[in-house]
């Protein structure tokens, strides 16, 4: 058999019924964010090909970039070997992180900032005010 075809893994889903997400770009391998998923939010992700994750602040499912227009196309999704994180690697477009940054992993523990803002996140999110 093919290990491309086998039956998908079952996963182990918290408590609450989720998962945890890490985006990795697949060009540049960089750790573009974390979140998470329930089970209707990683079949969403597997039908349509683009990341969805469930918000838990706002207890919804949301397509990454369906208010930014900066999606994730996924290209694989990996399992760890417990079965209780997913690694979706995407083509990212513009930037994943909400404050208009490539990732949301761009300051120091200390503070210092260390990647660029690709996009001013008022000028982004307030268009949805208007």
């Amino acid at each position: 058999m093919n290990p491309d075809e086998s039956d998908p893994i079952e996963l182990n889903f918290d408590v609450h019924g989720l998962i945890p997400v890490i985006a990795q770009d697949t060009k540049t391998k960089d750790v573009l964010m974390l979140a998470y998923a329930n089970q209707e939010a990683v079949d969403l992700s597997r039908e349509t090909g683009y990341a969805h994750y469930y918000s838990r602040s706002r207890k919804k499912i949301w397509k990454k970039g369906e208010e930014s227009g900066n999606f994730q196309k996924i290209h694989e999704i990996l399992i760890d070997c417990d079965a209780d994180t997913l690694i979706y690697v995407v083509s990212q477009q513009c930037a994943a992180c909400h404050t208009g940054h490539w990732t949301c992993f761009y300051r120091t523990i200390n503070g210092k900032i260390i990647a660029d803002r690709l996009f001013e996140p008022d000028k982004v999110y307030n268009k949805r005010n208007e």
